[in-house]
C-alpha cells in the first residue's frame, strides 16, 4: 500500500505548512490556556481553509476525501499547535438523523466555529450504561420541558447549544424511550458548574443541571424514540481514531520523550514507540477503508480499545521519563488514565466486541 502524498495532497500539505509557519505561534499553550483559545483556533483553521475538509459543501465544508483531514492532523502535531476541535460527532449525528431544516440551521455554525456546542449524554448514574439515564423531557404544547443532571460535559461553560439525550417515554423499553434534542444552553432552567480535573485543568469539563429548561418540539433530532440511534452514531464516531488525529500526537509525544531520555530507551518508552507505530498503521488501514466506502459499526470498539492502550502506554512512558518534575509530562500521564473511561469504558468495549463481533453469548 502506497501512503505517499499525491501531487494534490502534497500541494495541500505545503500550503498548510506555510500557513502554520505564520500562525502556529498565535495558538499554543496547554491546560486552561488551550481550552480558552480553542474557539479562536477553530475559526482560524476554518478561515485558512483547513477545517471541515471532508464535510458537505452545502453546510460549509469542502467535500474532500478524508485523507486531507489526516494531513491536517499530522501537520498540526508536527507544528506543536492544538489539534482540530472535535465537533465531528455533531456533524455526523445531526447530519444523519436530523431533518433538513435542522441541518441547514445548525451545521454551518458547527463547521465554521461561530456557534459553540456541548454533548449532554453522560449522567452521574449513567455513563457507560447510557440507556439507564434519568433526564426527562416532557411534552407540554409545542415544547418539551427538561429536568435532569448531566456530567463530564465538555465546553458546557461556553456552549450556545447542547445535543441532549433525554427520556421522553418512561413506559417504553429503556433503549426505545430516549429522544435527542438541540437545546439552548443560555436560558432559564440551565445551570452549569465546572469540574476541576486531577491534571489541573478547570474548564474542559462541567456538569449541567436542567430544571424546567425548554426546548421546542421541532428541535428534536429524528423522531420520538430515535435517541438511541442518534447516540450510537455519535459514540461510534468518537471511538474511531482515524478521524480524531490521536496517532500523530502520540508519535509526537514519543519523539519528545526520546529527546529527553538519557541513555538507551527504557522498556516503557520502547513499548510506547511500538504502540504508537501500531496505531498509525491501524489508522491508515481505517482511512483506506473509508476511501473505499466501508463503514464500521461495532468495530469502533476495537478502535477505542487500541486508542486506550496506546495513550496509556505513552502516558506511562511520560511518567517514567519526567516523573513529577515535568508538569507537561505529568499532565499527559494523568490525562491518559481517563482514556479507559471516556467514550465508554474498556469493559463495555470488550463486551461489545464479544457480543457483536465474536458472537459470544455473554
Amino acid at each position: 500500500m502506497d501512503f505517499r502524498d499525491s501531487p494534490q495532497e502534497a500541494g495541500f500539505r505545503e500550503r498548510l505548512r506555510c500557513w502554520l509557519s505564520v500562525h502556529a505561534t498565535e495558538f499554543s499553550g496547554s491546560g486552561d490556556e488551550y481550552w480558552a483559545g480553542q474557539a479562536q483556533w477553530h475559526r482560524a483553521l476554518y478561515r485558512g481553509g483547513f477545517f471541515g475538509l471532508s464535510w458537505p459543501r452545502e453546510y460549509g465544508g469542502q467535500q474532500l476525501p478524508p485523507v486531507y483531514d489526516i494531513i491536517v492532523d499530522e501537520e498540526l502535531a508536527r507544528a506543536g499547535t492544538p489539534p482540530r476541535p472535535s465537533v465531528g460527532y455533531l456533524v455526523y449525528g445531526i447530519g444523519r438523523h436530523a431533518n433538513d431544516e435542522l441541518r441547514q440551521r445548525f451545521l454551518p455554525g458547527i463547521i465554521d466555529g461561530t456557534e459553540r456546542w456541548c454533548q449532554g449524554f453522560s449522567e452521574p448514574g449513567a455513563g457507560s450504561d447510557l440507556a439507564s439515564l434519568t433526564t426527562t423531557a416532557t411534552r407540554e404544547g409545542e415544547n418539551y420541558v427538561v429536568h435532569g443532571h448531566k456530567i463530564w460535559t465538555s465546553y458546557s461553560d461556553v456552549a450556545d447549544w447542547c445535543l441532549l439525550l433525554a427520556r421522553t417515554d418512561p413506559e417504553a423499553n429503556r433503549h426505545r424511550g430516549l429522544s435527542a434534542f438541540v437545546i439552548a444552553m443560555k436560558q432559564p432552567g440551565v445551570q452549569q458548574r465546572t469540574l476541576r480535573m486531577m491534571n489541573g485543568v478547570t474548564n474542559e469539563f462541567g456538569q449541567v443541571f436542567f430544571d424546567g429548561a425548554m426546548v421546542p418540539a421541532d428541535r428534536m433530532v429524528g423522531a420520538p424514540g430515535d435517541g438511541w440511534a442518534v447516540a450510537m452514531t455519535v459514540v461510534g464516531h468518537e471511538r474511531e481514531p482515524a478521524t480524531l488525529g490521536y496517532a500523530a500526537r502520540y508519535h509526537k509525544l514519543v519523539r519528545t520523550l526520546l529527546a529527553r531520555n538519557d541513555g538507551p530507551p527504557t522498556e516503557a518508552l520502547a513499548w510506547a514507540a511500538v504502540q504508537a507505530e501500531m496505531l498509525t498503521h491501524h489508522v491508515r488501514r481505517r482511512l483506506s477503508e473509508q476511501l473505499d466506502g466501508v463503514s464500521h459499526g461495532p468495530e469502533g470498539s476495537l478502535d477505542k480499545l487500541l486508542m486506550t492502550w496506546v495513550e496509556q502506554s505513552v502516558g506511562h512512558a511520560a511518567l517514567a521519563i519526567g516523573g513529577t518534575r515535568d508538569p507537561d509530562l505529568l499532565s499527559a500521564y494523568l490525562y491518559s488514565r481517563a482514556q479507559s473511561v471516556m467514550g465508554g469504558t474498556s469493559q463495555i468495549q470488550k463486551n461489545i466486541i464479544a457480543r457483536r463481533i465474536l458472537g459470544l453469548g455473554v
